[in-house]
């Protein structure tokens, strides 16, 4: 059955929540972690009017570590469907980032406005998201950790270090891959144990060093230039056998069997170490508790998927989270989340698995394996699908057969919307569901979801175009959930529709 609390935030005035000794207060929605799958998730509920708040560990949005570097193609077509885009291209570098085993994909013929990917930092990616949700009023709990929670048929009890305690119809863990959410849930978290163990930090160095990428019968390591001027290492290390943090003579121990030499290494800024593990969560929900980002999946970072999967996850799970809290939609309707997302990140797992196979150390088998492949991947067709595949542009949900639209992205298209030319992710900025009719003008009637779905009578000369599909028939009518994926295809027979309408909607309105 729906959940019927009160959740907008026009019901109750935004709080910073920084004094430790203020009332627990009730939000529809708890997020544990402020990370960017965490921040995005936070941004989509209250674009949807649901009361919601974000628990960080931080006491601020600072950053140190460098960690993921970039957005690939389909997480910046996401942000363009909620207008902040050009927040993020304003101060990163557009590249062709997409990759496979040290093999560059160049996406730049791929049908999508976003033919490449952004070169920035988490810490810039976080400070702008952190901003974004400030502006949408998200309640933030900072220098705070949730500590455990209980859950009951109307709602979760979240505990928080310092002894608070929130009272939420649900909790999202977006906690990362130690997730105490998923843990406290049940929830076991299979796959891969680690085969090999990578040093990361950004240092200072006496002697220039040598930069660039390096592949030997060690493992694959690279040096380069960070934008403060400061050296970013990452390397293979010979022995899993160290445990624990890593620390200036680890990194000092690694260069040398990598480069010969320490190039004098100093100053740390920090130094991390992460594996080739590859687990997930056997379900991304328990009754009232779900889970995102790292706290679902972990993987390799090679070939730069891990927060693009995370924020991806946060839009998916956003506009379905907000109508269940809302009232408007069942329960049910989050089942579809697991159902959808799940698949996607195990096929992150199996390609980072593969990549990782195809980088080992020694072997002349294996080195005239990634030769075959990256040869294989210099002919179009097979360089434009595994593009599409590792930006994250191809991701189609299992939605029934149909049209080859359904169940994928829909395409940025140029509208023409009332004798106004604009693009079609503008009709999504605010995060609802848009029904395209490009047929006999009034020839769709949806009244009974006008106030969950808007309509717009539009016309376009553009072409028709998949990543990794092709040109495919044009349409009459699409139905847009608010992620972009299209749940409905048709004409003015609007056969089906109404089925879809109440699959993603809701019923009807009386």
């Amino acid at each position: 059955m729906p959940v019927l609390l009160p959740t907008s935030r026009s019901r109750r005035p935004a709080r910073s929540a920084d004094a430790r000794n203020q009332t627990p207060a009730d939000h529809a929605v708890v997020i544990a972690g402020g990370g960017p799958t965490g921040l995005m998730l936070a941004a989509e509920l209250a674009l949807a009017d649901v009361d919601v708040a974000v628990v960080e560990r931080r006491a601020d949005q600072a950053l140190v570590e460098t960690r993921a570097g970039g957005l690939h193609a389909r997480t910046i077509e996401l942000l363009d469907q909620r207008g902040v885009a050009d927040r993020f291209l304003r101060e990163g570098q557009i590249v062709q980032l997409a990759g496979f085993a040290w093999t560059r994909l160049d996406i730049s013929d791929l049908p999508t406005r976003h033919a490449y990917g952004l070169a920035l930092r988490q810490n810039h990616i976080e400070r702008i998201l952190a901003d974004w949700a400030a502006e949408l009023e998200v309640t933030f709990y900072r220098a705070r950790e949730v500590t455990g929670f209980a859950q009951d048929e109307t709602g979760v009890d979240v505990m928080l270090s310092g002894g608070e305690r929130l009272r939420a119809n649900y909790l999202v863990g977006c906690d990362g891959g130690r997730s105490l959410v998923r843990k406290t849930a049940g929830i076991d978290f299979a796959g891969t144990s680690p085969t090999l163990s990578n040093l990361m930090a950004e240092v200072e160095m006496g002697d220039e060093p040598q930069f660039g990428l390096r592949h030997d019968a060690l493992g694959f390591h690279g040096l380069s230039r960070t934008e403060s001027g400061r050296v970013l290492v990452v390397l293979t290390e010979a022995t899993l056998a160290r445990t624990g943090e890593p620390g200036l003579r680890d990194l000092s121990a690694g260069l040398l069997a990598v480069y010969g030499t320490d190039f004098g290494v100093k100053n740390p800024a920090w130094i991390s170490r992460f594996t080739d593990a590859a687990r997930q969560a056997a379900s991304y929900r328990e009754g009232r508790v779900l889970l995102a980002g790292d706290a679902a999946h972990i993987h390799h970072s090679v070939g730069g998927q891990g927060l693009n999967l995370g924020v991806q996850d946060a839009v998916n799970l956003g506009w379905k989270l907000a109508q269940v809290v809302k009232g408007v939609s069942a329960d049910s309707l989050l089942d579809s989340y697991h159902a959808e997302r799940h698949p996607v990140a195990a096929r992150v797992l199996r390609n980072t698995r593969a990549q990782i196979a195809l980088l080992r150390r020694g072997e002349d088998g294996l080195k005239a394996a990634r030769e075959a492949i990256a040869e294989l991947l210099a002919m179009d067709e097979p360089r434009r699908r595994f593009g599409a595949m590792m930006s994250g542009l191809d991701i189609a949900y299992d939605l029934g057969e149909g049209h080859a639209l359904l169940g994928r992205r829909m395409p940025d298209l140029d509208l023409s919307v009332d004798g106004k030319k604009l693009a079609l992710f503008t009709l999504l900025h605010s995060a609802r569901g848009v029904l395209l009719n490009f047929g006999r003008r009034g020839g769709i009637d949806i009244a009974p979801w006008k106030d969950r779905v808007d309509v717009a009578e539009a016309d376009t000369d553009g072409a028709w175009e998949l990543p990794a599909i092709g040109h495919i028939a044009a349409p009459g009518a699409v139905l847009v959930r608010p992620d972009g994926h299209v749940a409905w295809v048709g004409d003015e027979s609007q056969h089906g529709l109404e089925h879809a309408l109440t699959r993603w909607f809701g019923p009807a309105a009386v």
